[in-house]
């Protein structure tokens, strides 16, 4: 797409002069044309990513490179429809390629998560010139980032942030907390309430006057994702960068569960990573327990048992998680109240078990492992921090209900992006 600045305007009832701003690009993103290719290139990306993950983690290096070379090399324009020029992978793919990334840092993993749910939203509900624009910014390699939740409300969809209509346009007003990949990108979807309680999303510049993001995230857990305070003082915005948000939630979309897969995916990566690191520890240092009689720790029967357990385990969260990925393709292709509560279900299956075997495999492998495992200088604490701290996202107590509910009663879960 060219970098000039289409004035798209007249279905959204723009001022005349009003022009969209780019960011500025040196060249345009690759453009990835399959799942094959899709997954080739993740392939490549977190062998290169895995090489310093421990170091940023430890010292909290920002992301800043890796994140021009992930989004540059066109991973983050794959869910961009095919009638637009994107390659509109499978949500299989989708996932895996996010395991595949989280696998090897799950920061770098998560930060685009909130990007593609945005595409989606922009493919429910944006108009016909909005789709045209923001799929070609997102091919040509800007990045999405997020202005969801607030701290201080009675539930994490209690919204403070205000859109106002003022001189013909709007300004937006608010705080906004765990602002996941705000500080990386180039654009800010920000959710807000309208002045009708509606519940929007309004497309922001990052460095737009009146914007200030500050990485205050000082979480033990994914501690490059720069999660922290994102702030919109009279931030002047026009009816072109608006998006009906409501409008996915009030008839049946697979809005809910293309946001969970994600994070599902992220959760499986972490278990991968930390079952990867388990074997490779064992096998390079870890002794045997005096009493096996075993001259190697890989060879105390205890501890294959144990391995094997957890290698069915993560096998069996990365068959959910594609399976899930079949329902959530179904229910975009075929919405309905049915498909979308079936992928809304299987999500939260994978979710449930990517959770549990997430935490469960980065607190064995220092069982395992043995006591050397802990030393500062191997940092395999942070799949345990991650894990730990991702899977706080939503409380997966809640997913069991769901699922529950929807196969004994055949109650539908509720429409919502944690759905």
């Amino acid at each position: 797409m060219s970098e000039a600045a289409p004035q798209l305007r007249p279905s959204l009832n723009q001022p005349a002069e009003a022009v969209v701003p780019l960011p500025h690009r040196d060249k345009a993103a690759h453009v990835i044309r399959d799942d094959q290719e899709a997954l080739e290139i993740a392939h490549r990306l977190a062998e290169r990513f895995l090489q310093e993950a421990s170091v940023r983690d430890r010292e909290r290096r920002l992301p800043f490179n890796e994140l021009d070379e992930f989004s540059q090399s066109g991973l983050w324009g794959i869910s961009v429809p095919k009638e637009y020029g994107g390659a509109g992978v499978s949500h299989v793919t989708l996932a895996e390629v996010t395991a595949i990334i989280a696998a090897a840092d799950s920061s770098l993993g998560q930060i685009p998560q909130n990007h593609f749910y945005m595409v989606e939203a922009v493919r429910l509900d944006g108009e016909e010139a909005q789709k045209r624009f923001y799929f070609g910014r997102v091919l040509a390699g800007d990045r999405f980032g997020n202005a969801f939740c607030e701290i201080g409300t009675r539930t994490a969809l209690d919204f403070q942030t205000r859109l106002r209509a003022k001189n013909g346009g709007f300004v937006l007003s608010g705080k906004k907390f765990y602002s996941t990949g705000a500080l990386f990108a180039h654009w800010i979807p920000v959710v807000a309430k309208d002045d009708q309680e509606k519940v929007v999303i309004v497309f922001v510049l990052r460095d737009a006057a009146g914007v200030t993001v500050v990485d205050d995230w000082s979480s033990f857990g994914q501690r490059t994702t720069a999660s922290g305070t994102a702030t919109f003082d009279e931030v002047a915005v026009t009816p072109f960068a608006v998006i009906p948000h409501y409008a996915a939630f009030d008839r049946p979309t697979p809005m809910g569960a293309v946001a969970q897969i994600i994070h599902a995916a992220v959760d499986v990566g972490i278990a991968r990573a930390a079952l990867a690191d388990t074997i490779h520890f064992v096998r390079q240092y870890t002794r045997p327990w005096i009493d096996s009689g075993q001259e190697h720790g890989y060879e105390d029967l205890y501890t294959i048992a144990q391995i094997g357990d957890l290698q069915v385990r993560v096998h069996a969260a990365d068959a959910l998680l594609e399976r899930a990925g079949r329902y959530v393709d179904t229910a975009v292709a075929f919405p309905d109240d049915h498909s979308v509560a079936e992928a809304s279900v299987a999500v939260a299956e994978a979710k449930v078990l990517a959770t549990e075997v997430s935490i469960l495999v980065t607190n064995k492998l220092f069982e395992l492992a043995g006591t050397r495992s802990t030393l500062e200088e191997y940092n395999l604490n942070r799949h345990w921090r991650n894990a730990r701290t991702h899977t706080l996202h939503d409380p997966v107590r809640w997913k069991y209900h769901t699922i529950g509910n929807f196969w004994l009663n055949g109650v539908y879960p509720p429409r919502h992006g944690a759905s």
